[in-house]
């Protein structure tokens, strides 16, 4: 079974062409409906004292700044679907962008987001969207670099690890995964766990939904996982990397694992990721 419905995230950054084409592509695939989600940042009144700043003034500013990143994100949108015949729709909402992106992905099956950008991003997209969305989606997340990047998918590496996280992940990418070319299954230190025949048995696994998938070891120490995961990546010239995100919740703010958080920091192919 495919993805039917995929939803894309678009704001105002120039990386949303990029993003979406990348989506677009993806529905062509499976024959998935698209739906591209434009989230309108609330007017939020400034605490002051001045009475002389008026407020009429303020709002009609956020007006217009709304109405431009509402322009530029449907026409980056609409860009990216010039001349593919795809089902789509295309929704604004106000709100915030984790909140509206999650209750939307409910009705999706794969959700598309960008990397967090090191240069300025329109207000209404947190930085740390990606890890937010599959924390409380409960979709697979497919993160597109801020650099750009080929279409993902036909070779493909799977973290893995035996671990919830690890098989949800995998468990939401198996569209992809059948249709690789070629998958390798990575375990770190898996002679070390509880289960060292882990990437043996992922591969088993995977072979019975169809999926030819080869194994592969490796040893890192634990603050070095992510590095170790994208110098291997590197290697085999992959163009998407699948892995469970971990963390815990601190006071209600979720903080990530050290290789969740290198490789959304360092990630310069596509980063399908679920908790």
């Amino acid at each position: 079974m495919g993805y039917k419905t995929i939803l894309v995230h678009c704001d105002a950054s120039k990386t949303t062409q990029g993003r979406v084409a990348i989506a677009v592509e993806l529905a062509g695939r499976s024959d998935a409906h698209l739906v591209g989600l434009h989230v309108r940042q609330r007017f939020e009144a400034p605490m002051f004292s001045d009475a002389t700043v008026a407020l009429d003034a303020l709002y009609r500013t956020y007006e217009q700044a709304v109405k431009t990143e509402e322009t530029a994100s449907l026409a980056a949108f609409q860009g990216a679907l010039a001349g593919k015949r795809r089902s789509s729709e295309w929704r604004v909402v106000d709100g915030y962008a984790e909140e509206n992106l999650t209750a939307a992905a409910r009705y999706a099956d794969l959700v598309v987001v960008g990397q967090p950008e090191p240069e300025p991003v329109p207000e209404s997209t947190p930085s740390n969207l990606p890890e937010r969305l599959a924390l409380h989606s409960e979709r697979p997340v497919l993160v597109v670099p801020h650099i750009g990047a080929v279409q993902p998918g036909r070779t493909v590496m799977v973290c893995w690890n035996g671990r919830r996280e690890a098989s949800r992940a995998v468990t939401g990418a198996l569209p992809l995964l059948k249709a690789a070319e070629r998958v390798i299954v990575l375990t770190i230190d898996a002679e070390k766990t509880d289960e060292p025949e882990a990437g043996k048995r992922a591969g088993e696994w995977l072979a019975r939904h169809g999926v030819k998938a080869t194994t592969q070891s490796d040893s890192a120490t634990a603050t070095d996982v992510g590095n170790v995961i994208l110098s291997r990546a590197a290697d085999a010239a992959v163009d998407l990397i699948v892995m469970g995100i971990y963390g815990h919740s601190r006071m209600r703010e979720f903080v990530l694992g050290g290789a969740s958080r290198t490789l959304l920091a360092s990630m310069t192919v596509p980063l399908l990721i679920a908790h």
